[in-house]
C-alpha cells in the first residue's frame, strides 16, 4: 500500500512538471501597456472617407486645451474649418494661375488661421454632412471642387469674373452646408467670431509649431516644404533630442499636442501600434528560421515584426533628414498625443488619439514608440508653456 502511495505521489509530481511546461517569454503575449500619464481628451471622432485629419486632429487638440483650461467639454465643427480653408486654398491656387497645390489636405496652421480670421462654431451649428450619410464622404466633393478650381486657375482667360468664388462656395455649401453667420448655443445667439472670443477664449499666439530638420538652422523658424503647408506657416526648428524633450515635458506637465506624422511607414499598423523594429535582424528578432524568414512576404514580415515588443532602430538626426529628403517621410496624417504608457519591458510609448473612429485593438487609440515618433514626426503644434524653459529661451519665447 505504501508503495502504491509513493508511486501515485511521484506521478503527481511529474504531471505538475509537465503542466508548467517551458517558461513563456513575456513578449509572447503581444503588447501589454500600462498608462504612465494620461491627459484629458474629448471623444474619438471619425473622419471616414475624407482627407480632413488636419481638421479633426487640430480641433481635437483645441478641445483638449479647453478641458485643460477648465472651460468645459466642447465638440467643434470640423467642416466649418474645412469649408473656410478650402475656399482660401482655391483663391491661392487661382492667384498662382494653377501653379500651386489644391487638395483636400491641410496643416495645423489652417485651424490657427481659421480661428483668428473667421472664428469657430460648435458641431451642432454646422454638422457638415448634407448628402444623407452619417459620416464624412468627400470623394465626390473633392472631385467636383478640384475640377472647378482647375478650370478657373488653368483657364486661358484674359480676365476673371467677380463671381467665380461664389460658384466655388456653392459647391462646399451643397456638400457641407453653409457656414452659419449666427447660431444659438445654450440659449444664446453667437456669431463664429463671438463664439470663439466669448465662449472659447483661446489665444492663438500661445501656440507654436515645432519641427526638426537640418536643411535650416536650428532655433530659427522656417516653412516646412510640404504641399499642404500652402499658407507657408513657420515652424521653430529644434534638434530631434530637444523636440522629443518638449513632447515628454508637455505630456508629463498636463499638456497635449497635435502631431503630424508619416503613417505609411511599415511599423504603423492598423491595429493601434506604431513602432520602428530593427527589421534587418529579421529572423533573429522573431524567432523564425532564416529560410522561413527570407521566404515571407513583406506583409507577413510586417505583421510578425509588429506583433510584440522588439528591439528598435536607433534614430539619428541624419536618418530623419535623409528620410525627408528622399520622400520616405511624407506628410500623411494629423493626430493628437495626450499620454505616455509603458510596455511590459518598461519601454515608453506616446498615447495617440486618432480620427478613424473606434477602430483597432485599442478602440481608436494608438501606441507610438518614441523611436517611431523621433523618426517620423513632421511637426507638432503645442502650447508654448509646455516647452522646457531652457529650450524656450533658445527659441526666444
Amino acid at each position: 500500500m505504501n508503495k502504491l502511495i509513493a508511486l501515485a505521489a511521484l506521478g503527481l509530481c511529474f504531471s505538475s512538471v509537465y503542466a508548467k511546461g517551458p517558461k513563456k517569454d513575456k513578449n509572447d503575449e503581444g503588447f501589454v501597456f500600462t498608462t504612465v500619464k494620461e491627459n484629458p481628451i474629448t471623444s474619438i471622432k471619425n473622419q471616414n472617407r475624407s482627407s480632413t485629419c488636419w481638421s479633426f486632429s487640430s480641433l481635437g487638440y483645441l478641445e483638449s486645451e479647453l478641458l485643460r483650461l477648465g472651460k468645459g467639454e466642447f465638440d467643434l465643427s470640423e467642416m466649418f474649418v474645412v469649408h473656410k480653408t478650402m475656399e482660401d486654398r482655391a483663391t491661392n491656387y487661382v492667384r498662382y494661375h494653377g501653379d500651386a497645390s489644391f487638395s483636400p489636405g491641410g496643416s495645423f496652421y489652417d485651424i490657427v488661421y481659421c480661428y483668428e480670421n473667421y472664428g469657430m462654431v460648435p458641431q451642432e451649428a454646422m454638422p457638415g454632412i448634407m448628402y444623407g450619410d452619417s459620416l464624412p464622404v468627400h470623394n465626390e466633393l473633392d472631385a467636383v471642387a478640384e475640377a472647378y478650381v482647375k478650370a478657373i486657375g488653368k483657364g486661358n482667360f484674359s480676365k476673371l469674373t467677380p463671381v467665380w468664388k461664389k460658384g466655388l462656395s456653392s459647391i462646399y455649401d451643397t456638400y457641407l452646408g453653409e457656414c452659419p453667420k449666427e447660431f444659438t448655443y445654450k440659449g444664446k445667439t453667437y456669431t463664429p467670431r463671438s463664439f470663439a472670443d466669448e465662449v472659447l477664449g483661446l489665444n492663438m499666439d500661445d501656440y507654436v509649431s515645432l519641427t526638426s530638420y537640418t536643411h535650416h538652422p536650428f532655433y530659427q523658424k522656417f516653412n516646412i516644404e510640404i504641399q499642404d503647408n500652402w499658407r507657408n506657416a513657420l515652424s521653430y526648428n529644434l534638434p530631434i533630442d530637444e523636440l522629443m524633450a518638449v513632447m515628454d515635458n508637455a505630456v508629463k506637465n498636463g499638456y497635449t499636442f497635435a502631431w503630424g506624422s508619416d503613417v505609411s511607414e511599415q511599423g504603423f499598423t492598423r491595429d493601434g501600434i506604431a513602432v520602428c523594429p530593427d527589421a534587418a535582424k529579421g529572423a533573429e528578432l522573431t524567432g523564425s528560421d532564416m529560410a522561413r524568414w527570407t521566404g515571407m512576404s513583406q506583409a507577413d514580415k510586417r505583421k510578425e515584426l509588429t506583433s510584440k515588443p522588439m528591439p528598435e532602430i536607433t534614430v539619428t538626426q541624419e536618418m530623419r533628414q535623409e528620410a525627408f529628403d528622399n520622400w520616405e517621410t511624407t506628410d500623411d496624417h494629423g493626430m493628437l498625443i495626450y499620454g505616455i504608457a509603458k510596455d511590459q519591458n518598461g519601454k515608453e510609448y506616446f498615447m495617440v488619439k486618432n480620427s478613424w473612429g473606434e477602430s483597432g485593438k485599442y478602440k481608436g487609440i494608438w501606441y507610438a514608440s518614441k523611436a517611431f515618433v523621433a523618426y517620423k514626426t513632421m511637426n507638432i503644434l503645442v502650447h508654448k508653456d509646455a516647452i522646457p524653459a531652457d529650450i524656450a529661451k533658445k527659441l526666444g519665447l
